[in-house]
């Protein structure tokens, strides 16, 4: 039964130390059953069909070792899109969602997404800003395959041009450059939870002592016309360090945003 199934899931994950047990295994059930979280809600006596059965158990499993349960349904959601994700990409987060709204609070023309990942910013910006020319790269070959199956699954693949590497070569005509780089810190490493360090490119989070080595090598390289700008998200307590660096670089008006937690999530700036 669903409840019964639940319940013996729930204490299994809560077990191993799993944040949100309640919440994954029911996510999980969903997915093994074809069902919504409401009908499994309302009919906890509802008889499971066996192989939805052997599929939670699977799942379950997977989750103990504390895989994310976005890499064991193969999806995430990212605001109207829901982009296809494996250990090759990182799950998108929500506080990324920041710099997708700067994008269409500027309206922007040309934007450059610097370390696309899935695609989630590119394609999202795609999706809602129609009238935007947007160019993508990734210094991963194996995330642009993630991405450029994303756009082709979206049918955005017309609307994005993916580029290996950082910058894309001989392109400097960007009104907007957005970049969701590494910027985890080596000491911050170990006490983040295993399913970031077990699971997540590690390439695609780790950036130096001080988690700014991505940040100073795209500034180093980066094109900057007049009037163009620079969204950068960053990590806890780095705000004022990369607000620094990019007034260093060239860049003034720069505006740090905070995410729903308060946080200093995103640094912005205009090139001079």
């Amino acid at each position: 039964m669903t409840g019964e199934a639940l319940n013996a899931a729930v204490d299994a994950l809560r077990a191993a130390g799993v944040e949100e047990p309640r919440l994954d295994a029911e996510l999980l059930l969903a997915e093994a059953t074809g069902w919504d979280r409401a009908r499994l809600a309302a009919n906890p006596d509802a008889e499971i069909p066996p192989a939805a059965v052997r599929r939670f158990g699977e799942m379950v499993r997977r989750r103990l070792r504390r895989e994310p349960v976005a890499y064991i349904v193969g999806r995430r959601g990212f605001r109207r899109i829901e982009l296809a994700v494996d250990p090759r990409v990182l799950i998108p987060r929500p506080e990324t969602e920041l710099l997708v709204d700067l994008a269409l609070e500027r309206k922007a023309e040309r934007l450059l997404d610097v370390g696309t990942g899935s695609g989630a910013i590119a394609l999202a910006v795609a999706d809602e800003l129609p009238e935007c020319e947007v160019v993508a790269t990734d210094a991963s070959p194996a995330a642009l395959e993630v991405a450029r199956a994303n756009a082709a699954r979206l049918g955005l693949a017309e609307r994005v041009t993916f580029h290996e590497g950082t910058l894309p070569p001989g392109d400097t005509g960007f009104d907007l450059v957005l970049a969701n780089l590494p910027y985890v810190s080596e000491a911050e490493w170990p006490a983040l939870r295993p399913e970031v360090t077990q699971w997540e490119p590690r390439e695609a989070l780790l950036a130096g002592p001080d988690g700014l080595d991505a940040i100073r090598s795209l500034l180093r390289g980066l094109p900057k016309p007049p009037n163009a700008r620079l969204a950068l998200e960053v990590g806890e307590g780095q705000a004022g360090a990369v607000a620094g660096l990019l007034g260093e670089s060239g860049f003034e008006e720069i505006d740090v945003r905070k995410d729903l937690a308060g946080i200093e999530r995103v640094v912005a700036g205009r090139a001079r």
